[in-house]
C-alpha cells in the first residue's frame, strides 16, 4: 500500500513541476526517504534522475510554446554544472558516516543531508509565500563574476540535497535576467533538466541504481508534468505558489522535528 502512495506522489511531483516550474523536487527526497524507506544518499541521487528526466520532457513542451530562453538558461546552468557534478561524484561520497561527535550527540551524514534539505526547503517556502514585486531596471547589468559565483554555490547546494533548484533559479531569472514569470518558469525547467541529469551522472560510479523502480517512478512523474503544464493556463499561479509554499514550510518543519527527535 505504501508503494502505491509513493507512485501517486510521483505524479504530484511532476504536476507541481509543470505548474510552477519548481518545488516538485522538494517533494522527491522526502517521498523516497520517508515513504519508500530509501537511504538519504541514494534518495538524493534518485531525485536528480527523476527530476531531470521529468524536466527534460517538460522543457520540450514549454519550448514549443516559446517559453524557454535557451541562451539565458545556459548562462545560468553552466556555472552550476561543474559544482553539481563534482559534489555528487566526490563530496557526497567522501563525507564520513559520522561527521561530528559532541559528547553523546553524533551528527551523521544522513542527518546532515536531511537537515540541510529541510533548511533549504524552509528558505524556499518563504520565497513562495512572500512574493516580492519585480523591479525591472533594464540599465542595470548584473556583475558576471558575482552571478557566476552565486550559481556555483547554488550548484553545490543542489548537488548535496538532490533537488532540481527551481526554487533557487526562478527568482534569479526574474530579478537578474528580467524574464517574465511564464518564461522564467519554462527556462527554470530547462535548467533543472540539465543540472539534475549532469548531477546524476556523477553518481553512476558510486551507486547501483534500481532501474526498474527508477524508470517506473520517473514515467509517472513525467505524466504529472504533462498534466501540470496543461493545467497551468487555467489557474491562478500566484495563489497556487503561495499555498504550495505553506505546504513546503510544513514539510520542512516536519523533517527537522523527525530528524532531531526521532
Amino acid at each position: 500500500m505504501i508503494e502505491y502512495f509513493g507512485y501517486f506522489a510521483a505524479f504530484i511531483i511532476g504536476l507541481v513541476l509543470g505548474l510552477i516550474g519548481g518545488g516538485g523536487s522538494i517533494l522527491t527526497v522526502p517521498v523516497l526517504v520517508y515513504l519508500l524507506g530509501i537511504n538519504p544518499v541514494i534518495a538524493t541521487a534518485y531525485s536528480l534522475f527523476i527530476v531531470g528526466m521529468t524536466s527534460a520532457f517538460g522543457t520540450i513542451l514549454n519550448y514549443k510554446k516559446g517559453l524557454v530562453e535557451i541562451k539565458t538558461g545556459l548562462k545560468f546552468a553552466i556555472p552550476s554544472l561543474a559544482a553539481i557534478y563534482l559534489t555528487r561524484k566526490f563530496l557526497v561520497h567522501l563525507l564520513p558516516e559520522k561527521l561530528l561527535t559532541v559528547g553523546e550527540i553524533t551528527i551523521t551524514k544522513e542527518f546532515f543531508l536531511m537537515a540541510l534539505f529541510a533548511i533549504v526547503m524552509m528558505l524556499a517556502s518563504f520565497s513562495m509565500i512572500y512574493d516580492k514585486k519585480v523591479k525591472k531596471n533594464p540599465e542595470a547589468n548584473p556583475n558576471i563574476y558575482i552571478t557566476f559565483f552565486q550559481m556555483f554555490l547554488v550548484g553545490i547546494i543542489i548537488g548535496l540535497i538532490g533537488a532540481g533548484g527551481g526554487f533557487l533559479f526562478i527568482p534569479a531569472l526574474i530579478y537578474i535576467a528580467k524574464l517574465p514569470i511564464k518564461k522564467a518558469v519554462g527556462t527554470s525547467i530547462f535548467i533543472i533538466a540539465i543540472n539534475s541529469l549532469v548531477g546524476f551522472s556523477g553518481d553512476i560510479c558510486n551507486i547501483n541504481p534500481d532501474w526498474y523502480f527508477l524508470l517506473i517512478f520517473t514515467f509517472i512523474s513525467i505524466l504529472g508534468i504533462f498534466v501540470g503544464i496543461y493545467v497551468n493556463k487555467f489557474i491562478n499561479e500566484k495563489s497556487l505558489k503561495k499555498s504550495f509554499g505553506w505546504f513546503v514550510l510544513f514539510m520542512s518543519v516536519f523533517i527537522l522535528v523527525k530528524e532531531i527527535l526521532f
